[in-house]
């Protein structure tokens, strides 16, 4: 506890962190909350599961007035992490009794203009935000903290214009955060349009390279899904997050492993709020192990004891990739991040390899049982890359992806054989 003393947080916050059993602050928070209570703008590169929320929320919580108006706003990229970043935010002030509202899309609008109309710290996305604006049910005219978490996944998910009407309506004389697990160009940008000489911070990547693994095997498309069951079944330790590119895909991922025993779950964009509430709250407790999810979904999600990475389908970006892989290996704790691809993800493969930190080692694929996929079940998705899987035998792919974890680029055309049309109903793969 000396070590968060030491930063000069107030007494009320400094009871929650002791009840809380935290006995030292992490690299962000040491970094960033002296800077924050000298009213400095900062911006952090820093991931999910830093404590990054305590690093700006000290400032913020010691600066806010109860009862003054919205003084603080915090911008996040999804609803899951505004219910997170808010359970804490009320979590760390509750000696202060400050109100914290959280809103964002996808539920009933009328409790949250009830709930703003008492709200000091406010916490959302940037959609049900310009909602609010839209409707007069939130004034930002008293905001003197602002804060951009994970900007980068806003600028991907394409909130740059939404967040940048947001900023405009807030008052110039503010003190401004900005939190990015990747700084590009375009925060770069933005930082310099939006922000008062900000102080850049840079901690260690949370993840701890030296106990990470990473893999990746080189599959025929029509062997993926047999591969991944085979693998899932030979070693399981932990809880396993499971990547797929699109809403469909999880879907019928997870009902595929279901019918194989793996008690597998979903969740993406597209599912109502409580039933992503009482999936994640099955895979804190443990009921499942397995979650099947799209980078929208998780994005924000803080969950512990992640052992095990799978990438189904392979991201586009290198950046994306690191915030997959991010999720494991973390505070001691060993972690393995496997990729699977197939011709139809080479292209992003090669993108990912790009960044000469990456160190992704390949490995033989085993022989595997071929097993039968239901295409008739809930037929919501495909299979692999973004692309539908179709009759394919099992020894009619040839081709690979050349090279031990650097680009060394794909050969061949792909595979053989294949359906001329029709979708297949069963099939084994």
């Amino acid at each position: 506890m000396k070590e968060f003393e030491k930063l000069n947080i107030s007494e009320n916050i400094l009871k929650v962190i002791k009840e809380l059993g935290f006995t030292k602050p992490s690299e962000i928070q040491e970094k960033t909350i002296p800077l924050a209570l000298q009213g400095k703008d900062i911006l952090g590169g820093s991931a999910t599961g830093s404590g990054k929320t305590l690093a700006f929320g000290a400032g913020i919580i010691q600066g806010v007035q109860k009862g003054k108006g919205i003084q603080a706003l915090v911008l996040t990229p999804t609803r899951e992490l505004a219910e997170q970043v808010a359970r804490s935010l009320r979590e760390f002030s509750k000696y202060y009794n400050l109100d914290v509202v959280e809103i964002y899309g996808g539920v009933n609008i009328n409790p949250q203009i009830r709930a703003l109309q008492r709200a000091d710290i406010v916490v959302g996305t940037p959609g049900r935000i310009l909602d609010h604006l839209s409707q007069r049910t939130l004034a930002l005219d008293k905001v003197r903290f602002l804060v951009l978490d994970e900007a980068d996944r806003m600028l991907d998910m394409g909130f740059i214009r939404d967040v940048e009407k947001i900023i405009d309506v807030c008052p110039r004389n503010r003190q401004m955060f900005l939190f990015s697990a990747t700084i590009s160009i375009d925060i770069e940008r933005m930082s310099k349009k939006y922000m008062k000489d900000p102080i850049y911070i840079s901690v260690e990547s949370y993840v701890d390279a030296s106990k990470l693994t990473q893999i990746f095997y080189d599959v025929p498309q029509n062997k993926k899904f047999s591969l991944f069951v085979h693998l899932l079944k030979q070693e399981h330790s932990g809880l396993i997050m499971v990547f797929c590119n699109t809403r469909r895909n999880t879907d019928f991922l997870a009902d595929n492993l279901k019918r194989y025993g793996l008690h597998a779950l979903a969740i993406h964009g597209g599912l109502e709020q409580n039933r992503r509430n009482a999936i994640l709250k099955s895979f804190h407790e443990n009921e499942v192990y397995i979650l099947v999810c799209t980078d929208v979904a998780a994005r924000g999600l803080d969950i512990q004891n992640v052992s095990h990475i799978y990438n189904y389908d392979i991201p586009k970006t290198s950046s994306e990739y690191i915030h997959r892989i991010g999720r494991t290996a973390r505070a001691g704790k060993h972690g393995k991040a496997i990729n699977l691809v197939s011709q139809r993800d080479y292209e992003n493969f090669r993108k990912v390899c790009e960044d000469d930190s990456l160190k992704i080692k390949q490995e033989v694929v085993p022989e595997v049982e071929a097993l039968f996929v239901n295409f008739n079940m809930k037929p919501r998705g495909r299979f692999g890359g973004g692309n539908r899987d179709r009759g394919h035998s099992d020894s009619g792919s040839r081709g690979g992806y050349r090279g031990g974890g650097r680009g060394g680029g794909y050969r061949g055309s792909g595979s053989r054989g294949g359906s001329s049309g029709g979708r297949s109903f069963g099939r084994r793969y």
